[in-house]
């Protein structure tokens, strides 16, 4: 098995610092003896994958060849022909790629890893708060976490997963189809481009079941709100430059990303948040993260001593971490969940009690003692602005 990325990091005296991803190491499940073009075809008796016809033009505007990227092949995918810009991000649906089978088996390795901050907080880092025991979250996350899923993708190194959440779009209030993640489980950074495959599970497992039950859980219960797959994607310019694995650990004040999904099967005109139950306002102007009483990191940690099956949760004070005195301040609490957490949201409570996403899971050391999240700034808002602005036509 792959490991997943381990940077160390030498900032504010951190060691083993990781990107909380948990990776897969290639197919798995159902289709753990295909081959990749077995692995890529529509299993639900559809035949060949059908690309549109302005997807295939924009692969072939990039030199890609259309067969290699139906079959699932990532041979010689260099940084010149990865998509990796922003507007670059294609993922066509391959109707059952993700069968429920496939999404429980996608593991973790054996072997584990003054722009928009508030002046206040800028270059200031606090020591190291004390570890918090993550906590399983109560179910059915239909109705107590409504919106928190499960993201999983292809990168070159194997199939991965992350955590994700369903937020509010201004555009389509009670109807929003956004979705938000960690940019480190969309984009490989300043070596790669866009992952593959991105398809996200809102409120998956929702009664909680551990993952040697999972063959026998209802698949209503496993799959609750239908798959959803990225159909567009944006993250922070800093990230697509300079973000990725040991280097880009730095650039984990800007490891945020936004997506709109739409279903891989019919929802009756249904969008996420009325499939899902519910979704979170974004707050981009929180407040100095001293004045902050309580936030609460939500996800599918899926490294040992979790499964992966269970939603988590870690409640703390936040304290600040500083990567670099001309980066935005972080967001730290002391939290056990290990890789696949990554991109699970980070809430505090809005005046009316509601959670209010502040942030996202984005890195940790190891063994997990704490996580931090970056704070949700201009750069933050802008792509959010601008990506539900562009689908505030569609219905």
């Amino acid at each position: 098995m792959r490991s997943i990325r381990r940077p160390v990091l030498a900032a504010a005296a951190l060691t083993a610092v990781v990107a909380l991803t948990a990776t897969g190491c290639g197919p798995s499940g159902d289709n753990a003896d295909a081959k990749p073009s077995q692995s890529a075809q529509d299993t639900t008796g559809g035949g060949e994958i059908k690309i549109p016809k302005d997807l295939q033009d924009k692969l072939k505007q990039h030199g890609i060849n259309l067969d290699k990227w139906k079959n699932g092949e990532w041979k010689n995918w260099d940084k010149d022909k990865w998509l990796r810009e922003a507007g670059q991000f294609i993922n066509p649906v391959i109707k059952g790629f993700w069968n429920p089978d496939k999404i429980d088996h996608v593991k973790p390795p054996q072997d584990p890893s003054k722009p928009s901050d508030i002046a206040e907080d800028q270059g200031k880092t606090d020591p190291e708060p004390a570890a918090v025991t993550a906590q399983p979250v109560k179910t059915p996350y239909t109705s107590t976490a409504p919106g928190v899923g499960l993201l999983v993708f292809s990168t070159p190194e194997g199939e991965s997963r992350c955590s994700a959440t369903v937020v509010k779009d201004p555009a389509h209030p009670g109807k929003s189809n956004l979705v938000w993640t960690a940019a480190h489980c969309v984009h490989a950074g300043k070596n790669g481009g866009w992952y593959r495959n991105v398809m996200f599970v809102p409120n998956f497992n929702r009664t909680g079941k551990p993952v040697t039950q999972m063959k026998t859980t209802p698949f209503e219960d496993r799959v609750p709100a239908g798959k959803w797959w990225a159909d567009d994607m944006a993250t922070s310019q800093e990230w697509i430059k300079d973000g990725g694995a040991v280097p880009g650990v730095p650039m984990a004040p800007y490891d945020f990303a936004l997506m709109h999904v739409k279903p891989e099967e019919g929802t009756g005109g249904k969008s996420l948040e009325e499939m899902a139950g519910g979704a979170y306002q974004v707050d981009f102007n929180a407040p100095a993260i001293g004045k902050i009483p309580s936030l609460t990191a939500q996800g599918y940690p899926a490294e040992a001593p979790f499964d992966g099956a269970v939603q988590e949760s870690c409640t703390d004070k936040p304290t600040r971490l500083s990567l670099d005195a001309k980066k935005p301040t972080m967001y730290r609490i002391g939290c056990t969940m290990t890789g696949g957490s990554s991109g699970g949201p980070w809430f505090v409570k809005g005046p009316d009690g509601k959670p209010v996403l502040v942030s996202n899971m984005s890195m940790g050391p190891r063994p997990a003692r704490w996580s931090a999240g970056p704070h949700l700034g201009p750069e933050a808002k802008s792509i959010f602005d601008a990506m539900s602005k562009k689908w505030a036509s569609q219905s």
